[in-house]
């Protein structure tokens, strides 16, 4: 019987989901923060899914990354990517 894979908690999905759409865009965390208006550690810190995030940050962070926020929070998005 296969294992089923663990489910993320909301805080690992946009973790996994920012650092996935970051890198598809070919961007540092750097230069990330500099487009959003956030920290460098703070960008790291987000994508370790080691500090929460505020709903005005996610939305930064998405208009930053071209993306729409709601692919940042969908546990179905960037899953064919590697996690290099």
């Amino acid at each position: 019987m296969k294992k089923q894979p663990a489910k993320l908690s909301a805080r690992e999905v946009f973790a996994r989901n920012l650092r996935r759409a970051r890198r598809m865009r070919e961007t540092t965390q750097e230069g990330l923060s500099l487009e959003a208006g956030v920290s460098r550690p703070y960008v790291g810190s987000l994508e370790r899914g080691a500090t929460n995030v505020s709903i005005d940050n996610m939305g930064r962070l998405a208009d930053a990354l071209r993306v729409p926020l709601r692919d940042l929070v969908d546990p179905d998005k960037f899953t064919d990517l590697d996690e290099a």
